[in-house]
């Protein structure tokens, strides 16, 4: 392209088939063809194809003004010229897409959206490790909320952690640790938790600090939640409704109210729990072993007992509550 500060003088006013465009006041010089036979249907081609329609458009030496970016006008040039895409180094190719949209050179517009796809690193879906974890949190104002939704930590060891009140929706916790943390509060709704461990092992009784947890529809299958606490002394019920927690250990935990409606529990070990005014409509509770649980006031309206084991309960399940 011509890059002089004023175009060449014997082009001005001449009837031949030469244009000079200025273009956010830089000079290109080029053929009325250019402009209109390779994107006949474009603006470019509407705004030049008979001679004189921009006369009412032109600067003081007679070059055609159009009031758009210089550097992302170049490669659109070239390409009505050659065909080819051919952008300099330093030259943002979202801002060339940009152009070529707004002068409708459609043909263009899917190799800039090929090159832009092909320019950028691929997405990392590696997990985040327990190392990044405590950095990103020491770097975080207490008082901010920390949202962590859709993140991957799977396998990462986030033992003895003050998780209280992150958001933590969606994210990918598999095969976690969890032992000593605090998920105080946390929002782990539709979050991925199959197969982590929440509980200490045989050699400490502190398990994970539930209270008040938010676990809608999250998938805890294959869990380890052994003596965890979901009991807020404040009186906030931890919600576990629509809950995946098919082959979850939860022995012992303290579940005072909380809500496991509709939630799947098969196979689960529920022995010893404190479910005392817990809510279980809906909850398939097929062959869990629920023998020494505190059931008291529990609702199970409508649930699936189907060879679930209540032996031993510290309080009899009232008849006067549908069951299936």
């Amino acid at each position: 392209p011509q890059t002089d500060s004023k175009p060449p003088g014997g082009l001005l006013g001449s009837h031949t088939d030469w244009l000079t465009l200025n273009v956010g006041g830089r000079y290109f010089t080029t053929t009325r063809s250019t402009l209109v036979n390779k994107e006949p249907d474009s603006m470019l081609a509407h705004m030049f194809k008979d001679k004189g329609v921009w006369g009412n458009k032109q600067d003081h030496r007679g070059a055609f003004l159009i009031d758009r970016s210089p550097e992302y006008f170049e490669p659109i040039l070239n390409y009505l010229r050659h065909g080819q895409l051919i952008v300099n180094d330093g030259i943002n190719l979202l801002g060339v897409l940009e152009e070529a949209r707004f002068f409708g050179i459609d043909s263009l517009i899917e190799h800039l959206e090929v090159a832009i796809k092909n320019s950028q690193p691929p997405e990392d879906h590696s997990p985040i490790s327990r190392k990044e974890f405590v950095r990103f949190l020491l770097a975080t104002p207490t008082k901010s909320e920390l949202r962590c939704q859709g993140l991957n930590f799977s396998g990462a060891d986030l033992s003895r952690l003050d998780l209280r009140y992150i958001n933590f929706k969606m994210a990918n916790l598999s095969r976690c640790n969890l032992a000593h943390a605090n998920l105080c509060c946390a929002n782990l709704e539709r979050a991925d938790l199959s197969g982590s461990v929440l509980d200490p092992g045989l050699l400490c009784s502190q398990c994970a600090n539930l209270q008040g947890v938010k676990m809608l529809c999250s998938n805890a299958e294959g869990a380890s939640l052994r003596l965890c606490n979901f009991e807020d002394p404040s009186g906030l019920k931890a919600n576990l409704e629509g809950a995946n927690l098919k082959g979850v250990d939860m022995e012992g935990s303290q579940m005072t109210g909380i809500n496991l409606r509709v939630a799947t529990l098969k196979n689960a070990k529920l022995k010893n729990c404190n479910l005392r005014g817990a809510t279980l409509a809906g909850t398939d509770l097929e062959n869990c072993d629920l023998s020494g649980c505190d059931l008291q006031e529990a609702n199970l309206r409508g649930s699936n007992v189907k060879g679930a084991i209540f032996e031993e309960m510290l309080t009899p399940l009232h008849m006067s509550q549908s069951v299936r």
